[in-house]
């Protein structure tokens, strides 16, 4: 699902918060997903596909994802409050 040279950026709000600016390669990218990102649930991000992470149904980080033959090559993590408002979130049921 990743591809082998996936780039992970996180903005200001996530580096804030404990994440990694940037995380290069699939490797280091799934152990970054290993900690509560592995808590984020399927979503759509202004109709593409993501993810969000919401406890308690408060969407604190979202994950767009960009996409190159079927593999994972981006992963923005974006956490600024005022970016989050902006973001059209429909979380996918299981």
């Amino acid at each position: 699902m990743l591809d082998p040279d996936v780039v992970l950026r996180a903005d200001g709000a996530a580096v804030r918060a404990g994440a990694t600016r940037e995380v290069c390669g699939a490797a280091s990218v799934a152990d970054t997903f290993s900690g509560r990102a592995r808590l984020a649930q399927a979503a759509l991000v202004n109709g593409a596909v993501g993810a969000v992470w919401a406890p308690g149904g408060r969407p604190r980080v979202v994950f767009g994802f960009t996409i190159t033959r079927g593999k994972i090559v981006g992963i923005d993590l974006v956490a600024d409050p005022e970016r989050l408002r902006q973001l059209d979130l429909a979380v996918l049921d299981d």
